[in-house]
């Protein structure tokens, strides 16, 4: 028996069984997909990361400290460089903040060797 023919068989028992019977939302239309805005074969990808604990907010917020990375590097302008590295910052501490209130544990340690080496390089 292939998986179709299993998952056939056991609805049609469930369903002459009667327990599918009474199930919440019965007879009402199926609640609309909150991903239908993007492309199909980019929702799987996004339910897969909501149901991690991702949300969109945290890869909106990943995606612009990469972007401040990537300026960074090639800024020459050292007051811009030091402006471009005081927001990544600030969108460092605000996803940890984010991770930290899904329970997420980050390393603080790391975190605060990172810190210093900002600061070290802002003092000089």
């Amino acid at each position: 028996m292939d998986f179709f023919r299993i998952t056939e068989h056991r609805i049609k028992e469930a369903y002459k069984n009667g327990e599918l019977d009474n199930l919440p939302g019965m007879g009402k239309p199926l609640p609309e997909d909150e991903f239908a805005h993007l492309p199909e074969d980019l929702r799987m990808a996004y339910r897969i990361m909501k149901n991690a604990g991702f949300t969109q907010e945290e890869t909106a917020l990943k995606k612009e400290m990469t972007s401040i990375q990537d300026l960074i590097r090639q800024c020459g302008n050292d007051k811009e460089q030091e402006e471009l590295k005081n927001e990544l910052n600030e969108k460092l501490l605000k996803y940890n903040g984010m991770l930290s209130k899904r329970g997420v544990k980050t390393n603080s340690s790391l975190f605060k060797n990172y810190e210093r080496k900002i600061e070290n390089k802002l003092l000089k």
